[in-house]
């Protein structure tokens, strides 16, 4: 299991050749909250940012991440085109509700699988002071039950 936020920025290399591919920017989430892939920024002035679906990770790391095929990479044109997402960067800081309205925090980071595509726990935040007092809270996530909006995040709890 691993968080986003240790995930971010670590370079992405090809298993077949070694080569840097680019860095992590982002994590991407479908709809009802699995992974379904990285956003990797190129690099190079030619090589553009692109898409790395979950199934072409073979290997997370501390030091960086690896790719098998980098003819799998898809760019961020043809992913935009062929995905309904949402980014890490689009849900952080977002209103955590329950299905019962109860607000819970707001989304800091987010824990998951990285073999299954998974999300299973959620780091969330009342704020800077509340978290020096109370500490942050982490709630395991119940399966498929996300639900994001532009709003708020609900999930089973």
């Amino acid at each position: 299991m691993r968080t986003f936020s240790k995930l971010k920025g670590l370079p992405v290399y090809s298993n077949s050749n070694a080569d840097l591919l680019g860095h992590i920017a982002d994590l991407c989430l479908s709809s009802n909250g699995s992974v379904i892939g990285l956003m990797m920024e190129g690099k190079g002035l030619f090589n553009r940012d692109r898409f790395v679906p979950i199934e072409s990770i073979q290997a997370l790391g501390e030091n960086g991440v690896m790719v098998g095929d980098k003819d799998k990479l898809i760019s961020i044109q043809n992913m935009k085109a062929n995905y309904s997402y949402n980014t890490y960067g689009d849900i952080r800081y977002k209103s955590v509700l329950t299905r019962e309205g109860q607000k819970l925090g707001l989304l800091e980071d987010v824990y998951f699988s990285e073999k299954e595509g998974t999300i299973e726990a959620y780091e969330l935040t009342d704020g800077f002071f509340a978290d020096i007092a109370e500490g942050k809270k982490v709630i395991k996530a119940s399966g498929e039950s996300l639900m994001i909006s532009k709003d708020a995040i609900v999930i089973d709890f």
